[in-house]
């Protein structure tokens, strides 16, 4: 009797573990940590797919979006490239990338968008937006609009840079869609995705796509990382007048979304002639959404395994050009593989000047251009001094700018243990134990106090000019 009451009990657990694991492999799951996309740009053909329809978090290639609604309105008459924006304190506060440019900088919509589309500005898309849709969220609704009007079903905006935010949504194919719609509506305008380089003041930033410049025919689009949706890549490639779209969405650095990019590419180009033997796929727009939640990569792009910090701002490129050969001369024949044209330099290139204020050209931008570089040296040292020493840098950097010696300010707050800075004020020895008020009377007590820092009461006289030294030198840090 035990025996037959047994085995139903049995059974009974067998389907429901049979149940359990059909029901489990009916879910949508992701076979891979990336997403895969190759189609043709004129007739958006899918020429190869993986993980298309899966949502994704899209990271900075929400810029293309930024810039596809921006160029819309130029296109309209609703500004122009000329037009002036202002840098809010809302775009200034934006997390890195980006220029750093402080609150109430202008700036034409030409520069913001190159600065946005090479160096992935978080800062320029903000100011993009708010100059064309009064905020962020009038922007956003007009990123979103463009959206559904482009057939672009899993997409949704929250932001114009694409940082970190519940909601901000996109797949492989959507991106392919938005890339298609840019060279379609956009031909006037589309050198804005594929600038190799800038030049603001003396800093050179190069396309953040490793494609421009190292793939032949590379011709856009955009790069994007953050944590959770690994590194991003919408690229493309132009051939004997055939132009490809490629989409990466997940892959492990900024190298490898590039290799797996021209991989894409290459395939498709060379496949050109075998299409007979591919079954057909469909086009971009009948892809099948999967309705899934985005996977979230942030473990594996900056979790503990990982040994360096992760950003869009991949480290350099492997790979180093043998003596007298130039980057030019390593796309002659025999043709590259991907991975060693990435790793290549890429081709010499002048980088396109950008600058702040209204638009200029002649010696008016060559002074635009001085003046950003003045500017750019000017903060760079005030942040080498002051990561220093606390308030000693900010005192010193004041110095090296003005090229005065503080009034002997210096002498007593600054290094008061050193011998060199007691000595130093050997000609501004009349300076008695006065108040930072007559600085010329800066005596010699202040300087037998140095020597001797725990002395009587007149160190602590001279503890009020380190007090006067210290907020003085704020406004200039």
């Amino acid at each position: 009797m035990p025996f037959f009451t047994a085995q139903p009990r049995r059974s009974s657990l067998f389907w429901i573990l049979l149940a359990t694991l059909l029901g489990l492999t009916a879910l949508p799951r992701l076979a891979s940590a990336e997403a895969l996309l190759l189609i043709e740009a004129d007739t958006g053909k899918v020429l190869q797919a993986e993980n298309a329809t899966y949502p994704w978090y899209p990271a900075s290639v929400t810029k293309i979006m930024t810039a596809y609604v921006t160029l819309k309105a130029v296109k309209e008459g609703r500004l122009t490239l000329d037009s002036l924006l202002t840098v809010s304190p809302v775009a200034a506060s934006q997390s890195p990338s980006k220029m750093g440019f402080r609150p109430g900088t202008q700036l034409t919509v030409d520069n913001a968008l190159k600065m946005m589309m090479v160096k992935s500005a978080n800062d320029m898309a903000v100011v993009l937006a708010e100059g064309v849709g009064g905020s962020i969220d009038g922007f956003s609704e007009m990123m979103n609009a463009t959206a559904q009007r482009l057939g672009m079903t899993q997409t949704h905006y929250v932001n114009p840079n694409g940082l970190p935010a519940d909601g901000q949504v996109t797949s492989a194919r959507d991106l392919a869609i938005l890339a298609r719609a840019v060279i379609r509506d956009l031909p006037e305008y589309e050198y804005f995705v594929h600038i190799p380089a800038i030049r603001f003041g003396k800093r050179v930033t190069y396309n953040f796509n490793k494609l421009i410049g190292r793939y032949p025919g590379a011709d856009g689009f955009k790069t994007g990382f953050i944590c959770a949706s690994g590194y991003n890549l919408v690229a493309s490639a132009t051939r004997n007048g055939r132009r490809l779209i490629a989409v990466v969405l997940g892959a492990n650095s900024g190298q490898d979304r590039a290799v797996k990019a021209a991989q894409l590419l290459e395939r498709g180009f060379s496949a050109n002639t075998l299409a007979w033997l591919t079954p057909s796929l469909g086009t971009v727009d009948n892809l099948a959404p999967i309705d899934a939640t985005p996977p979230n990569l942030r473990d594996e792009m900056c979790g503990p395994k990982r040994k360096r910090p992760a950003s869009d701002e991949d480290e350099q490129v492997a790979g180093v050009i043998a003596a007298g050969e130039t980057a030019l001369s390593m796309f002659s024949p025999p043709a590259l593989r991907p991975v060693d044209m990435i790793a290549a330099a890429p081709a010499p290139t002048e980088p396109i000047q950008v600058y702040t204020g209204p638009t200029r050209t002649g010696a008016a931008l060559i002074a635009a251009a001085a003046q950003d570089a003045d500017q750019q040296a000017a903060e760079g040292k005030k942040k080498k001094t002051a990561k220093k020493k606390g308030a000693k840098p900010a005192a010193e950097s004041k110095e090296a700018a003005t090229g005065e010696k503080s009034n002997g300010r210096t002498s007593v707050t600054i290094d008061t243990t050193k011998p060199k800075d007691t000595a130093k004020p050997k000609s501004a020895a009349k300076p008695a134990a006065a108040k930072p008020a007559a600085p010329k009377h800066a005596s010699t007590k202040p300087e037998a106090g140095a020597d001797k820092p725990a002395a009587k009461p007149k160190p602590k006289a001279a503890a009020k000019p380190a007090a006067n030294a210290t907020s003085e030198a704020k406004p200039g840090t």
